[in-house]
């Protein structure tokens, strides 16, 4: 279960995915290499912030490998369950289904050769399809639990449509391929009369934008009821951090204080003189009280996690995990022995002056609060790079060509390099790491590749081969079948 994946996301985002246990005690640290070039520093962005405005995750139960055989027979013996036990499978089931739909139809979009992004929607309409029709087949007879399975189904209806019609309206331009358009088409039609059949929207719904939408999200919320968990999230060191500003001020007073004193056995009686001592004294308080303090701070502070995470199930709010969570800038002389050895025998024109930002997940997962048939939790994580993207420079440089005597020009983007390293520990085990190189310029990330390690440095173990069979909740192009989540 250490497998990671590490891909892009959006434009300018990227996400990590991994599963953990019962049991599981896990620390995940990503080291982002930032070339000095790239004007990303402690002086430019401040960790904390960034943390809370481009770094989102989730965390959800998750079956390996959750194929329709057997939600179906889960479904086959739905009367022998409970209604609550119905609708958790009921939701996870189409909260997978949803994520993969997403995640594959995201990854496709990116795909700008219009022979491979049709030849992918095909594959990818074929099985939604499929996948929707094997979902209904097992539509429940009794009322108490229609209710819950029409929700489902009119929500990945809909939005099963919107991600087609979503790729469709940014599809490469090509007259070569209407067969795939008439078929994506036409299944968005069938799935829009579906709903209308089934009366699951009112036509003042139907036609309001702002209706269905949120009329969706609503929908969405409640089949993550019971999946995703719940999160409760305490920032550390609020005491610590009144304490230092104590500890400082006590200091500061009593060097102060002492300052007064010997000013006042010095300069006998109340002149000008001794006015004019407290007052440089007073200043040089104010000037250096904020410094001491921050100062302080910093070295406290360092290498201490900034939030804590606990993790609940929604249903028994029983607490099923804990977490740690490090971001900030670290000096070189900081990084873990094993990172720093990665970074020594890199290529030399791959060595040059970089800030580093850390961020960290320390993960403990209970033994036994899980939801009943489940073993497994996965972690993903979405990192935007947009935030480093508004300090990059536009490309300005040209390249000039000469043909027959004629000399012409062509603009060229200004790229930028990060180097993004993983760490990974689990129990007692030795760590283990994992290296990427991001190219990105300001408006989009052009390529996420994994390089190779030094040798005697234990690897992260590449995910597994993918599955051929087509029944996995996984909708990827590539002939994936993982589930995402």
């Amino acid at each position: 279960m250490s497998e990671i994946h590490v891909k892009q996301e959006e434009a300018l985002s990227l996400k990590f995915i991994h599963q953990m246990k019962e049991g599981d005690h896990r620390r995940l640290d990503l080291y982002f290499l930032l070339p000095k070039e790239m004007g990303v520093n402690p002086q430019s962005l401040d960790p904390q912030d960034y943390a809370h405005s481009a770094i989102s995750g989730r965390r959800s139960y998750y079956s390996t490998g959750l194929h329709l055989p057997l939600v179906q027979g889960r479904f086959v013996s739905l009367n022998k369950r409970t209604l609550e036990e119905f609708r958790l499978y009921l939701n996870l089931f189409a909260y997978q289904f949803a994520i993969a739909i997403e995640t594959d139809s995201k990854e496709l979009a990116q795909q700008e050769d219009p022979e491979r992004f049709y030849a992918a929607l095909a594959e990818l309409s074929d099985i939604v399809a499929q996948l929707l029709k094997k979902f209904r087949r097992n539509e429940p007879s009794e009322e108490k639990w229609k209710h819950y399975f029409e929700n489902s189904d009119n929500y990945l209806s809909w939005f099963c449509e919107q991600r087609l019609l979503k790729l469709m309206s940014h599809a490469p331009r090509s007259s070569e391929y209407s067969e795939v358009i008439e078929q994506v088409i036409t299944l968005c039609r069938h799935e829009r009369q579906y709903r209308d059949s089934k009366k699951y929207n009112s036509a003042q719904t139907q036609s309001d934008p702002n209706r269905i939408s949120n009329k969706m999200l609503l929908l969405r919320r409640l089949i993550q009821q019971g999946v995703v968990l719940k999160e409760e999230t305490k920032t550390l060191g609020v005491g610590l951090k009144k304490l230092t500003t104590g500890v400082t001020t006590g200091i500061i007073m009593l060097v102060v204080s002492s300052l007064i004193i010997k000013a006042q056995g010095v300069l006998s009686g109340l002149t000008l003189a001794l006015v004019l001592t407290l007052a440089v004294i007073y200043a040089f308080r104010e000037i250096f009280k904020d410094d001491f303090r921050n100062a302080l701070w910093r070295i406290i502070q360092k290498g201490r996690p900034r939030w804590s995470r606990v993790l609940r199930d929604t249903t028994s709010q029983a607490v099923i995990g804990r977490q740690l969570i490090w971001i900030d800038f670290i000096k070189k002389k900081d990084l873990p022995n094993g990172i720093d050895e990665i970074l020594k025998r890199r290529h030399s024109q791959n060595k040059i002056d970089s800030d580093i930002l850390h961020y960290g997940i320390s993960s403990r997962i209970a033994q036994k609060a899980f939801l009943a048939g489940y073993s497994t939790l996965q972690e993903q994580v979405n990192i935007s790079l947009m935030p480093f993207a508004r300090y990059l420079e536009r490309g300005k440089a040209k390249i000039y060509k000469e043909a027959e005597g004629k000399i012409s020009s062509e603009s060229v983007e200004r790229r930028y390099q990060i180097n993004l390293i993983l760490r990974l520990s689990e129990g007692s085990q030795s760590p283990r790491y994992a290296r990427y190189k991001i190219t990105m310029n300001r408006s989009n990330i052009i390529d996420i590749s994994e390089s190779t390690l030094p040798d005697g440095v234990d690897k992260i173990e590449p995910p597994p081969a993918p599955a051929e069979s087509h029944d996995d909740l996984s909708l990827s192009q590539d002939g994936s079948k993982q589930p995402q989540s």
